[in-house]
């Protein structure tokens, strides 16, 4: 049994709620929700045939074991003869009923829960806070400063006036290293140290080292890698991308909402900081990050008769101690913790706008781009003989931007492999094929992300494999310039710039398993 109902969820108090699709399977017999997902509206039908496989395979409800349905009843007739056409080959009778009133159950507790939850922000403050996230944003710190390079911000309120005591917070900028873009606003300093040396401690699994995780005690800024791949191109009028506050504590876990106290107290931190940010961050990096100290009187957020004094100061001493915690791990604990921490997959290598393909080109092709290229990378794998095609993915930009990837790669100790790894957006119920290479400094770097069940990509993706497997596992990356008019996706001789050739991994070599964008949410 299946519903595919239109579900209002408020994403914060002052937007207008959006609609999005909520898919539910539920065992008709045991009266069990088997598999439920939240999608975007405009998702295709192919959505509720991946949550009937979860259905089937990896039914969500306790002591639920795995089962195909002999019948499937739905609500919707367009759904009916989708399903009857995917399915035929399951032996599955696809029913239509006009009314499922156990769904609609389902569908108005569902209704009733989502009400209940409080709004990310307070209605009367959210405004002011997201303009505030929009100024630290295009200050962008993380260009200059890592993770370690603390700053403290000391609050005292002028007067007795209530909701907004003094309060100290050590900011620890996050980013510098392309994966989460945000601040961390640590309500002390134990606890900013506490996480690094547990992490640092033993070796973790992926599962501890989520638990130390929830073991800050801090408040937190994040931007949603939206709004990352977009360059940045928002304004506070249209709400910058994915902007998301909230709060972790190590009894009450992680909560991505502010209330009004809080979102007052944060708000004058970030105000403060974003000054700070103006006057002294052109005289800081992670190798100079001198003693600097200023005081900004800060409006209160809800109560402009009240205001606040706010210090802001670096903090080299702790950024030197939090340094010298890594410094002083021993080696092997390092690489024994190193294969259980989330790789890094960078995505700051391919130029914005750039055109990217997965194809092939035709030996002859081949055999001139190693003699006419500026920039060549052989392989010292003899290719088999009697080969039609030869299997490579083409990035095309503007030729300074090409020429700036290409110095790039070298100073990256250029191309090792590339490879394909699954990636799911759950938020959005959207399943990728991500394309990455690994430069030979063992970076990881996206170069493209593929809709996994897209037609073109899929037929492209087989092409590519019968490919590689012909050529013995070798395939090239060709970078050329002309990214505009005619000349994108059809560049000429003169065009390409360089050609790597290069290993062609499986995701299970790499080892890096399904790849999850992982956003702080309240839901």
């Amino acid at each position: 049994m299946l519903a595919d109902r239109s579900l209002v969820v408020s994403i914060q108090a002052d937007a207008a709620a959006h609609h999005e699709d909520c898919i539910l399977w539920i065992d008709g017999v045991d009266e069990t929700i088997r598999a439920m997902d939240v999608v975007p509206s405009d998702v295709g039908q192919e959505a509720v045939v991946r949550t009937l496989l979860r259905a089937m395979e990896s039914p969500s409800a306790p002591q639920t074991i795995p089962a195909r349905p002999q019948k499937i009843v739905v609500s919707d007739r367009e759904l009916q003869f989708f399903l009857r056409g995917v399915l035929q080959d399951l032996d599955i009778t696809i029913a239509y009923a006009a009314d499922l009133p156990l769904l609609n159950e389902v569908y108005h507790s569902l209704q009733e829960f989502v009400g209940r939850q409080p709004p990310s922000l307070p209605a009367d403050q959210a405004d002011a806070l997201r303009a505030i996230a929009f100024d630290l944003w295009h200050d962008a710190p993380w260009d200059v400063l890592d993770e370690e390079k603390i700053i403290q911000i000391d609050l005292t309120r002028a007067d007795d006036a209530e909701n907004l005591g003094s309060e100290t917070f050590y900011v620890s900028v996050m980013g510098m290293l392309g994966m989460e873009f945000g601040f961390l606003l640590y309500r002390s300093m134990e606890s900013l140290k506490a996480f690094r040396l547990e992490l640092l401690a033993a070796e973790q699994s992926p599962e501890q080292i989520e638990q130390t995780f929830l073991q800050q005690d801090c408040f937190f800024l994040t931007f949603d890698q939206e709004l990352v791949q977009s360059n940045g191109e928002a304004s506070p009028e249209h709400d910058p991308l994915g902007v998301t506050l909230g709060s972790l504590n190590p009894l009450e876990g992680m909560r991505a909402n502010l209330d009004e106290a809080e979102a007052a107290t944060v708000a004058a931190a970030l105000m403060a900081l974003h000054q700070f940010f103006e006057q002294h961050l052109e005289s800081l990096d992670s190798h100079h990050f001198p003693v600097m100290r200023d005081r900004y009187t800060i409006p209160h957020l809800t109560n402009s008769d009240e205001g606040l004094s706010v210090v802001v100061a670096t903090r080299p001493d702790l950024a030197a101690e939090l340094a010298a915690i890594v410094d002083e791990t021993p080696d092997d604990l390092l690489e024994a913790l190193e294969p259980n921490l989330i790789p890094v997959l960078r995505d700051d290598l391919i130029p914005k706008k750039s055109f990217y393909s997965l194809g092939a080109i035709p030996m002859d092709l081949l055999d001139s781009l190693r003699a006419e290229v500026a920039v060549h990378q052989p392989t010292d794998q003899a290719l088999p003989k009697k080969l039609e095609w030869f299997p490579v993915v083409m990035i095309q930009t503007s030729r300074p931007k090409a020429k700036a990837l290409i110095d790039s790669l070298r100073s990256a100790g250029g191309v090792d492999a590339i490879l394909f790894n699954p990636g799911e957006d759950t938020f959005a119920g959207m399943c990728y094929d991500l394309g990455i290479f690994r430069t030979g400094d063992g970076d990881l770097h996206l170069f493209g992300e593929f809709i996994e069940d897209d037609p073109v990509h899929v037929e492209a993706r087989k092409k590519w494999d019968q490919r590689c497997k012909k050529t013995k596992g070798i395939c090239g990356l060709v970078i050329a310039k002309g990214v505009t008019g005619k000349a994108q996706g059809n560049p000429k001789l003169d065009d390409f710039l360089a050609l790597y050739e290069v290993r062609s991994l499986s995701a299970h070599e790499i080892g890096l398993g399904a790849l999850e964008l992982v956003k702080f949410n309240d839901t």
